[in-house]
């Protein structure tokens, strides 16, 4: 049996979730010290607007986090620009986003595509199904159509703004609210110690557009090769790369070595 006919899907999976409800309906819930993250929220975007004056910026992947970001810094009003890659794996949905993004807030979304001339390269030796083969060229394509694309969002600028939260995977479990990255460029991650009843809640309460897709369980969205929504019991980012080892199951994005910055490395 090939490695591609082996992988199981998400109406395979024992105890799977019906195809769609509600995200909102399902997630969003006002707990204590909500208003404490939110204010905190944005006390530290406006100070990295500050810090990093026309030098920064938002990487957005879409989800439902980063909405959350761009819905901040845009009724905030704030100098940071906000910038996506479009890997050319992406599901409609979530490509239907950006124009939704600017019609409402009147952003100019910065789009990232990866080299014409790597893509090609890469699928006429491996496939268009490489990344079901193996780890090493599953990263050589996350590299090719998301790292080496970001490289070139941040090129010159001083800092970067991350929907990435502690209780999204247990490899994210000690995210840092700001940190320092070997390159000298800081990283922020607001939303660090918000919860997902925290995302929808917020979601919910000033109707921030979303991704549909989070409807039909899929709480962590990536290119489609290599998402399907979850079963009930099963872990946050259990969507994502499934067929991997749990270890494995980061692009790189956010693999940087990094210094966090004072007490704010401390888990919540």
């Amino acid at each position: 049996m090939s490695a591609i006919s082996s992988l199981p899907t998400s109406s395979a999976l024992p105890g799977a979730a019906p195809a769609a409800s509600s995200a909102i309906a399902l997630y969003a819930r006002h707990t204590e010290g909500y208003e404490e993250r939110v204010q905190a929220t944005i006390d530290q975007l406006r100070q990295a607007a500050i810090d990093h004056p026309g030098s920064i910026v938002q990487a957005t992947s879409l989800g439902a986090e980063d909405m959350v970001l761009t819905d901040l810094i845009a009724k905030l009003g704030l100098p940071i620009a906000v910038g996506t890659l479009q890997t050319g794996k992406l599901h409609a949905q979530t490509v239907a986003l950006i124009p939704q993004i600017e019609s409402r807030y009147g952003l100019q979304v910065e789009v990232y595509s990866p080299r014409e001339e790597a893509v090609v390269h890469f699928v006429r030796r491996h496939g268009e199904k490489a990344m079901y083969e193996s780890i090493d060229l599953r990263k050589n394509c996350c590299q090719i159509r998301k790292l080496e694309p970001l490289s070139r969002m941040l090129d010159s600028r001083e800092a970067w703004v991350t929907g990435l939260r502690r209780e999204q995977s247990a490899n994210r479990g000690a995210v840092p609210l700001r940190e320092t990255e070997a390159n000298g460029r800081v990283k922020y991650n607001p939303l660090a110690d918000w919860t997902w009843n925290d995302i929808w809640h917020y979601i919910a309460t000033h109707n921030v557009p979303y991704n549909e897709l989070h409807d039909q369980f899929m709480p962590s969205i990536g290119c489609e090769p290599c998402t399907r929504a979850i079963a009930v019991g099963e872990e946050f980012r259990a969507g994502r790369w499934w067929w991997e080892d749990e270890k494995a199951k980061e692009c790189g994005l956010h693999a940087v070595q990094a210094t966090p910055s004072r007490d704010e490395a401390v888990a919540a």
